[in-house]
């Protein structure tokens, strides 16, 4: 069954870090990809001033959702200064409209960085308004069947994983778009990102019965450990 998976993510590679290997699999089953960046995360590097290291970082999107076959959004708020206001949430409440994701994935908001948390709020916010349809907008309300939250080493306070995702037969295609960002190319951070997410997906494969795997939660009324060898509708 095809469909249409959208993540929105805090910053440039936040998306592609904790849901690559989630939407590498879902367009090798034929469904559309979109990637929104709410903010490109340009205060992040440790020698690059923010004007030179957005242009790096707005390349990396750009050649992260070629290499998947996305379409990309980059919003144009500010790196640690995100703020959940109605401009923020209609901006991702069109999209939804506009792409009408069958699944949407972003942070869960136990994160311990405010961009995190308020991308959550937004998130939430924004669906509550793209899924009414007496806001008249550009496009028509729409609402996607699942909103789920994905595992980042940021968002783990409460984080548990009610879905296991075979990635296996896209894992190294995953390990080869962590790398279209520099973040993950010239390892600059003190955080091991690419180390930590490689091994994430040995660990989880392990848990959940697979070669690699990925982990997803569910808004907390819904329980249950799933494993999905398939796609997240079937």
């Amino acid at each position: 069954m095809a469909g249409h998976l959208m993540v929105v993510g805090a910053h440039i590679s936040d998306a592609e870090n904790m849901a690559g290997a989630v939407m590498l699999k879902h367009k090798r089953a034929g469904w559309d990809i979109t990637i929104v960046h709410v903010t490109a995360g340009e205060k992040g590097h440790p020698t690059l001033p923010p004007e030179e290291y957005i242009k790096m970082r707005h390349a990396d999107a750009h050649a992260s959702a070629e290499f998947i076959g996305a379409n990309v959004e980059i919003l144009p708020y500010l790196d640690g200064e995100l703020q959940v206001t109605e401009e923020a949430v209609w901006k991702v409440a069109d999209l939804i409209r506009k792409y009408k994701p069958t699944v949407l994935i972003t942070h869960w908001r136990g994160s311990f960085h405010q961009d995190h948390n308020y991308t959550h709020d937004i998130v939430k916010a924004a669906l509550f308004k793209a899924g009414l349809p007496a806001f008249r907008r550009e496009y028509p309300a729409h609402y996607p069947r699942a909103v789920l939250y994905s595992e980042n080493w940021e968002d783990m306070e409460g984080y548990s994983a009610d879905i296991y995702l075979d990635v296996t037969d896209v894992f190294d295609d995953y390990l080869k778009l962590l790398k279209t960002h520099a973040l993950m190319r010239e390892r600059y951070s003190s955080f091991r990102y690419y180390d930590y997410y490689e091994a994430l997906g040995q660990m989880r494969g392990a848990l959940g019965g697979y070669g690699k795997a990925v982990t997803l939660m569910r808004p907390r009324s819904l329980l249950g450990f799933t494993r999905q060898p398939g796609t997240l509708v079937e």
